[in-house]
């Protein structure tokens, strides 16, 4: 069954902007969270973003970097996450 989301994530209120990407249970660091952007230059600034890559805010403290190749952006947790805390990235495709 296609789940847009990892189990242990979901989207809910961020106190960062809108909505954003949360741990519903611990993670720990240097978990690969799955592709959050695909390539496509058909889409503006070239990529299509994924549920993943869609609701996670920025920070400039965050607690999860990109992995980045050729065809896919994949986040990656840079620490431990705690149940309950925001996912964040530190932009670098496009200035938020």
């Amino acid at each position: 069954m296609y789940r847009p989301l990892p189990k242990y994530l979901t989207i809910s209120t961020s106190n960062i902007e809108g909505l954003g990407l949360f741990a519903v249970e611990d993670i720990p660091a240097n978990t690969q969270l799955g592709i959050g952007h695909v390539k496509d230059e058909r889409f503006e600034d070239g990529w299509i973003r994924t549920p993943l890559g869609g609701f996670i805010n920025h920070s400039d403290t965050p607690n999860c970097d990109l992995v980045e190749n050729e065809e896919f952006i994949l986040l990656a947790t840079n620490r431990d996450i705690m149940a309950g805390e925001e996912l964040t990235l530190f932009y670098t495709l496009y200035i938020p």
